[in-house]
């Protein structure tokens, strides 16, 4: 099994500000293994919040590669940094899906596609800005909005884009920038949210489940929700939890917490970080799991090197060709 790279950037449209962060690019590593005359690939992107830039990531992939066996069950083993390892578990599951002339989504258990509804991404912004948006968004399709929260203008800027786009599902984030009193005050004046994702900083299992125990608005855990013991610990104290590939580590660790998520009785939201359609593509496999979608961080690119999952009209598609199903641009 021979490894290759390449790395490249991936400007934003236009920046996207949240509660601890304001993002323009971000630099993209592209994974490809091949085997028996088939190519797999995945992509690991580089991320300040996960410790990840290039020469980091690029070091990893080179201790990775003599002790690949072919089996995406055994990187767990490997110490890898989560968003590597998703890079090389994509990499493995789209060489495996490929072998047997699957598209993923069949091979890891929804052999039926059936189209999904994503949610696109308002970062932070002024109320006039956000209901722009906003009503662009529901022009071209979208049904579920995201909001990015974490300034004075929270309120505002909900029910401006509420105005804007009166249809759609609205999911608030404000990266944890809430007190536990400040999102059951904020949540009784918007009660109509779709959801409320890590609304407190993590680390504070409680505090989540007193929101929770004080709303009838669903509590998602994203940054508490790291692993598929994470997940059994959050049982009864919040709705949902939010997967990231890059968070977890790939589509195995994925499956083992969705299945841990519908053994504790919560709810899955699909989330991501900006990506290519590359990146984004695993993720996209395994929406038949989900309630929430949120699985947009390629349409927030100005240029996508990748195609192959739809989503510029607020629905994701695969193409049904065997593994990942994308294309070069």
């Amino acid at each position: 099994m021979r490894l290759s790279t390449a790395v490249y950037g991936l400007e934003l449209t236009t920046p996207l500000r949240i509660s601890r962060s304001t993002m323009a690019r971000r630099d993209a590593v592209l994974v490809e293994l091949e085997h028996d005359g088939l190519v797999g690939r995945g992509e690991v992107v580089t991320s300040v919040y996960y410790g990840l830039d290039v020469p980091a990531i690029l070091a990893a992939l080179g201790s990775a590669e003599p002790r690949l066996t072919g089996d995406p069950a055994d990187l767990a083993g490997l110490g890898l940094p989560p968003g590597v390892a998703a890079a090389l578990d994509s990499a493995l599951h789209d060489l495996r899906a490929q072998r047997r002339g699957l598209p993923l989504h069949a091979l890891v258990g929804a052999p039926d596609w059936a189209d999904v509804p994503t949610a696109y991404t308002i970062g932070i912004t002024a109320p006039a800005d956000a209901a722009r948006q906003a009503g662009a968004l529901a022009a071209r399709g979208f049904r579920v909005l995201k909001v990015k929260l974490g300034s004075p203008d929270d309120l505002a800027v909900v029910a401006a884009v509420r105005a804007a786009a009166p249809d759609a599902r609205l999911v608030i984030d404000p990266n944890g920038a809430w007190t536990p009193e400040d999102t059951v005050r904020a949540l009784e004046r918007m009660p109509w949210v779709d959801a409320v994702e890590q609304p407190v900083a993590p680390g504070r299992v409680e505090r989540l489940a007193w929101v929770s125990a004080r709303t009838p608005v669903p509590v998602i855990a994203d940054e508490d929700a790291a692993t598929a013991a994470d997940v059994r610990a959050l049982a009864g104290a919040v709705s949902g939890v939010n997967v990231k590939l890059a968070k977890c580590g790939g589509v195995s660790a994925a499956r083992d917490i969705i299945q841990a998520a519908g053994d504790a009785g919560l709810d899955v939201m699909l989330g991501c970080l900006v990506a290519s359609s590359l990146g984004i593509a695993p993720a996209v496999h395994l929406t038949a799991h989900a309630r929430w979608v949120d699985l947009d961080g390629h349409l927030l690119l100005a240029r996508d090197p990748w195609a192959g999952i739809g989503g510029e009209d607020g629905t994701l598609r695969v193409s049904g060709a065997p593994g990942l199903g994308v294309t070069r641009r």
